[in-house]
């Protein structure tokens, strides 16, 4: 019977579980395919209570999914306007909340991460 994670050695025990769970072939809806979906549920909870991670550095954010986008700072300044890109990137300026919305639209970045000081 699946419970809550409380202790560390339940957590690994759980992390065990769906790694066997991740090599089978499970059939959508199937009794496995399910207990891996609560599963996963269940640590991702308790990693963040017991392992939060920080929210990245907003402009480091941006420069991150440029480049996994495959696109220069150039496609930035399409977004922003080019005096613009470069004070923001250089940290002249801050990010307001229409760049903000933009940058999240246009990047799928997290307004969550973009609105964050720094």
């Amino acid at each position: 019977m699946l419970r809550p994670i409380k202790t560390e050695v339940q957590y690994e025990e759980y992390l065990e579980r769906i790694y066997a769970l991740m090599q089978k072939d499970l059939k959508e809806d199937s009794k496995e395919s399910d207990e891996l979906e609560v599963i996963s549920i269940l640590v991702k909870n308790y990693e963040e209570e017991h392992y939060p991670m920080e929210k990245p550095n907003p402009i480091e954010a941006i420069k991150f999914r440029l480049d996994q986008m495959g696109v220069g700072e150039t496609y930035l300044a399409k977004i922003l306007g080019r005096s613009r890109k470069s004070e923001i990137l250089t940290g002249k300026r801050k990010l307001n909340l229409s760049q903000i919305r933009k940058i999240s639209h246009e990047l799928h970045i997290s307004a969550d991460v973009l609105v964050q000081e720094y």
